[in-house]
């Protein structure tokens, strides 16, 4: 997994993390779906890159 796409993806997980959690702290529905979709797109991101790792051999 190159470098820059890995930490791509970490940053999008936690950024939904602290969105999903701020968006449930004041109950804000939208706030915390954008979070869930944004972890969402981060492990769709990581998952693509490991795959990518496995035919790069």
């Amino acid at each position: 997994m190159s470098g820059n796409e890995k930490a791509q993806a970490k940053t999008e997980q936690a950024k939904g993390k602290v969105k999903e959690a701020a968006g449930d702290a004041v109950g804000n529905e939208r706030l915390s779906g954008e979070g869930r979709a944004d972890q969402a797109k981060g492990d769709a991101r990581q998952a693509k890159e490991k795959v990518k790792d496995v035919f790069k051999d």
